[in-house]
């Protein structure tokens, strides 16, 4: 399989996660990476990422993904410098779980400069192939 390589530029607000998920489930499921259990964590880390962005990024959000031989690369790039750090569950209940999600879903993730923000990235665990 040669790399395979897709940018969505996602609507700014509270819509911004759904229509991540949705359209990154779509490209995923087309480049034939559908192991289900898989999909449902791409999909979580997408939110995680996105959700993030919305809160605390300020901007436009910017995300790509490129997968090859089953490895995919999701980043999400925002219009804040600002490093995400975990921060602990918040006492009201309002979250605080963004980057543990990300860390039990991916193999590993960082975060980098972008365009005068920053671009969070995160490699996820490879596709199961139908038979693994």
């Amino acid at each position: 399989m040669s790399e395979l390589n897709a940018t969505l530029d996602l609507p700014l607000g509270l819509i911004a996660p759904a229509a991540a998920r949705k359209a990154v489930r779509h490209l995923l499921i087309g480049w034939e990476l559908s192991d289900p259990v898989w999909l449902d964590d791409a999909e979580l880390v997408v939110s995680e990422l996105v959700t993030n962005a919305v809160r605390y990024g300020g901007g436009c959000i910017a995300l790509s993904l490129q997968a090859h031989e089953g490895q995919v690369l999701v980043q999400a790039a925002d219009g804040s410098s600002v490093i995400p750090r975990d921060r602990g569950p918040h006492a009201d209940g309002g979250g605080g779980y963004g980057l543990r999600v990300i860390e039990s879903c991916g193999e590993s993730w960082g975060v980098e400069d972008f365009h005068g923000g920053k671009q969070v990235w995160v490699r996820l665990r490879p596709c199961p192939r139908p038979g693994d």
